[in-house]
């Protein structure tokens, strides 16, 4: 079986002191890089998400309701919008930018650089199975690990290595989850 470590949205922007912070998101950015560095020969491809915000149109609110809308968050170009210092020296294989002017939850809704979509990167080296990890585990990790099974992958969520937005929204989600599929998983 080849793997890949899909590292979701682990951007300051999700962490304390950004603009849509989840409690514990600097401890699972650091847990993710030791994780990546040490299971890195596990792994045929590291690919990244990100939040990458131009003009989302009703996805951000001056009021949001915290379902639908947001405050400002994941802005391109910004600081809060690239990846983690943790990440610093992880060396990702691929980097997947989403949500520039629409609401993009799952990392299958973004692409890279070069226009390739996350599903087509996993097909192009043989990938069949994927660990999702980051942040937040309610919202972006569990869409992207559904977008998976959907996609024909298997697909584990290390839950030690992600946070919910609050407990209540990480139940449901790990729920959810568990219904289309996603083992979910300690590292």
């Amino acid at each position: 079986m080849t793997s890949a470590l899909i590292i979701v949205d682990l951007q300051p922007t999700f962490c304390e002191g950004g603009e849509l912070p989840v409690a514990g998101g600097n401890a699972v950015a650091a847990r993710v890089a030791a994780h990546a560095a040490t299971h890195r020969d596990d792994y045929a491809l590291i690919v990244t998400t990100q939040d990458w915000h131009i003009d989302p149109g009703a996805h951000f609110s001056e009021t949001p309701d915290f379902v639908d809308s947001w405050p400002p968050h994941g802005l391109a170009g910004s600081p809060g919008g690239e990846l983690h210092p943790a990440l610093a020296g992880l060396a990702a294989d691929a980097a997947i930018k989403k949500g520039q002017h629409a609401a993009a939850y799952s990392g299958f809704e973004g692409s890279d650089a070069a226009g390739r979509t996350l599903a087509e990167i996993l097909r192009q080296a043989g990938v069949t199975q994927v660990d999702v990890v980051g942040l937040a585990e309610s919202h972006c990790v569990a869409a992207t690990a559904v977008d998976a099974v959907g996609h024909g992958f298997a697909a584990r969520v290390l839950t030690d290595l992600t946070a919910p937005v609050s407990p209540e929204s990480g139940a449901a989600a790990r729920e959810r989850m568990t219904a289309a599929g996603v083992e979910l998983a300690h590292s």
